[in-house]
């Protein structure tokens, strides 16, 4: 019973993740092409940091999710 517990959490927090990558996914697709300029000049900014970004967003939510739980 422990083990199907367990699973169970682990599917939640695989679910939130997917969502959020699915989300910074979304977000690159509308943004397009993005950048970053300063001091030291610019440095272009793909999809997959933002993707990423997402997927760590996504977790924090589950986080937060499992807190006010």
């Amino acid at each position: 019973m422990a083990n199907q517990n367990q699973e169970d959490k682990l599917k939640e927090a695989a679910g939130f993740a997917a969502g959020g990558g699915a989300l910074g996914a979304g977000l690159a697709g509308i943004v397009g092409n993005m950048g970053l300029a300063g001091a030291f000049g610019g440095i272009a900014i793909g999809a997959a940091p933002v993707i990423g970004a997402g997927v760590v967003a996504g977790l924090a939510a589950y986080g937060i999710k499992k807190v006010i739980d």
